[in-house]
């Protein structure tokens, strides 16, 4: 065969831009046998390549290369741009009064965005998913994680009580069909993202080995999410500013809601990181109560006590004020 050529080389990786391959994929790739001169040639065209910033060594000594991902500048001026609105999601309501929790209207949510629930475990999560899809049931939302299926991909009866309790969400339309999606997916979420949908993730489990790979989930899940929402539950430690991959779940987020106990017996809800607001709403803490795993009650904005600066104590006993609970009710 004709010695191999620069332009046949580089035609080849633009096909597999972001891969590593090594200089004996290529002599596979093109059947070059050793003892050619093509042999030797393909190592000299991949030292040019380097210098035209199309492919860079590993490091390895191994002989391999990344494929540079190729990209063009992107024009912002001079072509006509579409404004989009922000993303008009539905937050939880307080079962009793009918109200979405009121921080809501202060947040900006944009097609895109990651909405990161942490929480203790039993205290909300699954909760705030369950009523995050009842509130936008008409955006047919897609349910996947640990929480929604059974091995034999089969909704859990955990599940399906949850659906019956929250009766005031129609989750089928007029023929019976399910207004959501269930998906029985409990890793390699980014693979099985519904682009420019309501994606509801509950819960990420990692090996705690590899806790720091949550950010690198985050970031695959968001790229395939399209103009929709992914909302992301994660466990959290009692008592931890962050779910488990500390900072580096927040690397991604938009929105983060931190959930914790309140007392025995009631839910306290932080909010963490916010991109894009209107009014003062980082770090404000909400108390409220779950009944029949989830109907959210008696919602209000709490402060930490005064008496006891938070600590649940005064002089070794527990506060009188906040009962224990290091949180009082703010005043309207």
């Amino acid at each position: 065969m004709a010695e191999i050529t620069t332009a046949e080389i580089k035609e080849f990786l633009k096909k597999i831009q972001g891969r590593v391959i090594t200089l004996k994929d290529i002599r596979d790739e093109f059947n070059i046998l050793r003892g050619t001169k093509s042999f030797d040639t393909v190592r000299n065209i991949m030292y040019q390549l380097i210098d035209q910033n199309i492919v860079k060594p590993t490091g390895r000594n191994d002989g391999s290369y990344k494929v540079i991902v190729q990209v063009s500048p992107v024009k912002v001026f001079g072509v006509q741009r579409q404004r989009r609105e922000p993303f008009n999601l539905i937050f939880p309501k307080d079962f009793n009064t009918g109200m979405e929790m009121d921080f809501a209207e202060r947040i900006i949510l944009r097609e895109g965005d990651l909405i990161l629930i942490t929480g203790v475990s039993n205290y909300g999560k699954t909760t705030m998913a369950m009523n995050f899809c009842g509130e936008n049931i008409d955006l047919c939302p897609v349910l996947m994680g640990n929480e929604y299926t059974t091995s034999d991909c089969e909704p859990t009866p955990r599940f399906l009580n949850r659906l019956d309790a929250m009766g005031w969400v129609e989750w089928a339309n007029g023929t019976g069909e399910d207004k959501f999606t269930l998906l029985p997916v409990r890793e390699d979420y980014a693979e099985h993202i519904v682009k420019d949908r309501i994606n509801i993730i509950d819960w990420i489990n990692l090996d705690a080995n590899m806790l720091y790979e949550i950010s690198s989930v985050m970031d695959g899940i968001k790229k395939q999410i399209g103009k929709g929402i992914a909302i992301v539950c994660l466990q959290k430690g009692e008592g931890a500013g962050s779910g488990r991959g500390g900072q580096f779940t927040k690397d991604f987020t938009d929105c983060e809601l931190s959930l914790d106990k309140l007392g025995e017996h009631e839910t306290l809800l932080t909010i963490g990181k916010i991109k894009e607001y209107t009014g003062n709403v980082i770090g404000k803490t909400y108390g409220f109560s779950i009944t029949s795993g989830v109907k959210i009650g008696d919602f209000r904005e709490v402060k930490k006590c005064p008496a006891c600066k938070g600590s649940g104590y005064k002089a070794g006993v527990k506060c009188d004020n906040c009962l224990g609970k290091k949180f009082i009710d703010k005043e309207p």
